[in-house]
């Protein structure tokens, strides 16, 4: 008996009814599809695999590339003085290779009262401070990651300002050596402490059993 279908209302639209044999296709082609899609995401996930490392006959060398251990970071430098104990007394001698095997054979202009100098220059803590700021500004603007005008910036930005506050005649080595004929080593004493710091120390100092800083009154 063929299945009674009901009015509909004026203005609605009657439902589109497929074939079962159309249904049937659909369904297989869903299934293909669905099929494809997890053999892609197979192929996918194999790919985006890391390959294993493979052993290399140079691994045991410790060979950078070749297999080894990947070579550790070097040390960010720092500011010498902030440096203690031997790996101060390390970095000053580095500097000082520096300075005597390049600076002042290329740069050090001769001794005078208008350009002094220091046979004993590593006494001189600000004179330390300079050359060792101007040395690790060399070796950055050296390196090919600074471009063809690097040096060129190191010898306008750092060189000429660093030499003039060193050499200068009232500067820190002016009581040092002015004529190479006149050796001469000499620390000049720096200014003393702020009014404001004074004041607290004095104040600090009369203050009733006050002891020594991390020491308990008596």
């Amino acid at each position: 008996m063929p299945e009674s279908v009901e009015p509909h209302e004026p203005g609605e639209l009657e439902p589109i009814r497929v074939p079962d044999p159309h249904l049937e296709g659909i369904e297989a082609s869903v299934r293909k599809l669905m099929e494809q899609s997890a053999q892609q995401a197979q192929q996918l996930d194999h790919l985006a695999a890391t390959p294993a490392a493979s052993p290399s006959p140079f691994a045991a060398f410790g060979l950078p590339g070749l297999g080894g251990p990947p070579s550790a970071a070097p040390p960010e430098p720092r500011p010498i003085l902030e440096l203690e104990g031997e790996g101060y007394e390390d970095e000053l001698d580095s500097l000082s290779d520096w300075v005597d095997d390049f600076l002042l054979p290329v740069y050090g202009a001769e001794v005078t009262t208008a350009a002094p100098w220091c046979l004993e220059w590593q006494e001189h803590d600000d004179v330390v401070a300079w050359l060792h700021a101007l040395w690790l500004a060399y070796e950055q603007h050296k390196d090919p990651e600074a471009g063809l005008s690097g040096l060129f910036v190191w010898h306008r930005d750092f060189l000429t300002h660093a030499l003039a506050a060193v050499r200068a005649p009232g500067g820190p080595l002016s009581a040092c050596m002015t004529s190479p004929e006149r050796p001469a080593h000499r620390l000049l004493p720096g200014p003393p402490p702020s009014a404001r710091t004074e004041k607290a120390n004095t104040a600090e100092a009369d203050t009733p059993g006050s002891g020594e800083p991390g020491q308990p009154a008596s």
